[in-house]
């Protein structure tokens, strides 16, 4: 599976930063008053919304903002073909799980789904972007394991029953753009801003 091309890292991202889990319920009223409810989502479709405060379209100036970030974004954005394509986004505040827990060995199951709590909830991450240790029973594997894209946990050879499987790693969410067209506004010379990009995760195909 390709890797899909990360969200650009953005000196002049601004204030506030968005993040809205959502779930989706279907709802049957009854004439009594009573609901039936069903759920449709395990897991919930996130959305972001960010604020680019400043871009540079000059290689020279307003340096602090990266040298053609606003070619840099835009291009990025083009290449996708707007909400087409698929992009990784690092959330600075959820993008790194120390020692999680990933499940439990049965002595037959090899492949185990990369997750992270969000205080009591499990959640499978996205896209994992690195592993930099896998833990049995808390004793560390150097080998004997394998990451497969986006997110699975695999080993050669099945783990024990009752061991537990943890890991540490970092991951992104795979996203894509919520509209086909992102508004660019030029208010000084060399300098735009974008007052807000929103978009989504997806579901790993």
């Amino acid at each position: 599976m390709t890797t899909p091309p990360s969200f650009p890292t953005l000196a002049g991202l601004g204030w506030s930063v968005h993040k809205k889990p959502t779930f989706s319920t279907i709802i049957g009223a009854h004439a009594s008053g009573r609901e039936v409810r069903t759920p449709l989502y395990v897991n919930p479709i996130w959305t972001f919304e960010v604020t680019i405060d400043g871009l540079s379209s000059s290689a020279t100036a307003f340096p602090g903002l990266g040298a053609n970030s606003q070619q840099a974004l835009l291009g990025f954005f083009l290449g996708l073909q707007g909400k087409y394509g698929t992009f990784l986004f690092t959330d600075p505040t959820d993008s790194s799980v120390t020692a999680g827990a990933l499940g439990t060995g049965d002595g037959t199951t090899t492949t185990f789904t990369f997750a992270r709590y969000m205080g009591a909830f499990l959640e499978p991450v996205g896209w994992v972007t690195a592993v930099s240790n896998v833990y049995l029973n808390g004793v560390n594997q150097a080998s004997g394991w394998s990451l497969t894209t986006p997110n699975s946990l695999v080993f050669s050879v099945a783990p024990g029953a009752a061991v537990a499987i943890t890991a540490t790693f970092t991951f992104a969410f795979q996203c894509r753009f919520d509209d086909d067209a992102m508004d660019f506004e030029q208010f000084m010379s060399n300098l735009w801003k974008v007052d807000k990009i929103t978009f989504r995760s997806v579901r790993a195909s």
